[in-house]
């Protein structure tokens, strides 16, 4: 830190005094500033003495043992702190780049899986309730060497809420009443009715499956788009935490404001989801990549006992520009 530059004199002198064959070379060099969040020592220990975080690892926390439970690999830590260099400059980084880099190293190596986390209900009414079709699906779309797992199909699955709606334009690349859309791995669907609730609320949505679009697509007709999804009846029920920066300003240390007055309240989202049967049983720092939704791990040290919990890593959205 350049804060210690002023103790440089008293570093030579002691070095000066040592009968060492190698004299060390010290190097001052500023504080990384990263983007909505705190790195002075001082101000992380207040967040948590004063129970504005859940402690020192708590995921949205810009520490070691905090980037480790959120899921963050060692090697796109390395890369980050590789790409911003070292300077007696103020260095201000964008979080972005930060988000960029764990991406990049997640991207190649985490297995694909399915999770819904707003579910809403689908009936396949074609389907019998005793029918259970098994179907194979790639654990990662480029690399034939990460192998494939079976997802199970049954009568009721779900699908996310935002994946639906009773009308829409042809923009709308999601499931719509008296259209069709895939499941991701699977067979095309059409909604052709809804069950609503006393509030206005969609509770199920009734329909079909075309057993003729396994891994092919209709001839005769232009599908919406895909859309993930689980089964209602064979699957894994998860807590889904989803983070957004600790603080609502880029540099809450520039603003004349006390820092704690501008923790973002919206900062953890919780959800309450399931995931895919095959998830079960999987170690605890494997990270995946949840279709259309994000990067995310297990999170043993979670406080929602009894449930499964995982925590988003990153968004699946890159918004840091290579160009710098």
């Amino acid at each position: 830190d350049t804060g210690f530059e002023d103790h440089r004199p008293l570093y030579d002198w002691v070095l000066a005094q040592l009968e060492v064959p190698g004299r060390p070379q010290q190097i001052e060099f500023s504080r990384l500033n990263l983007q909505y969040t705190v790195t002075s020592k001082r101000k992380l220990k207040q967040l948590v003495d004063e129970n504005l975080v859940e402690g020192w690892n708590d995921p949205r926390m810009p520490t070691i043992a905090g980037m480790r439970r959120r899921g963050y690999p060692p090697e796109a830590i390395r890369d980050f702190c590789r790409r911003i260099g070292i300077t007696k400059s103020d260095n201000n980084v964008e979080l972005a780049l930060l988000e960029s880099c764990v991406r990049e190293a997640l991207e190649p190596t985490a297995p694909r899986a399915m999770a819904v986390l707003d579910p809403v209900k689908v009936v396949i009414t074609n389907l019998p309730e005793s029918e259970t079709i098994w179907l194979t699906v790639q654990n990662h779309p480029k690399d034939p060497d990460m192998g494939q797992r079976s997802v199970p199909f049954t009568r009721e699955i779900f699908i996310d809420r935002a994946d639906f709606q009773m009308e829409a334009n042809r923009k709308y690349k999601r499931l719509v009443l008296q259209d069709e859309v895939r499941l991701r791995g699977g067979y095309v669907i059409k909604a052709e009715s809804v069950v609503m609730g006393d509030q206005d609320d969609i509770l199920e949505i009734h329909g079909v499956y075309d057993p003729e679009t396994l891994g092919v697509n209709p001839p005769d007709r232009k599908i919406r788009g895909v859309i993930h999804w689980v089964s209602a009846s064979e699957n894994m029920p998860a807590v889904f935490h989803r983070f957004e920066p600790l603080f609502s300003v880029p540099f809450p240390d520039a603003v004349d404001e006390d820092y704690r007055d501008l923790i973002n309240p919206n900062s953890r989202s919780v959800f309450q989801g399931f995931a895919e049967v095959s998830l079960k049983n999987q170690p605890q720092d494997t990270r995946f990549q949840f279709e259309r939704e994000g990067y995310f791990i297990l999170d043993e040290a979670a406080e929602d006992e009894g449930s499964v919990c995982y925590n988003e890593i990153v968004g699946l959205r890159d918004s840091w520009s290579k160009g710098g």
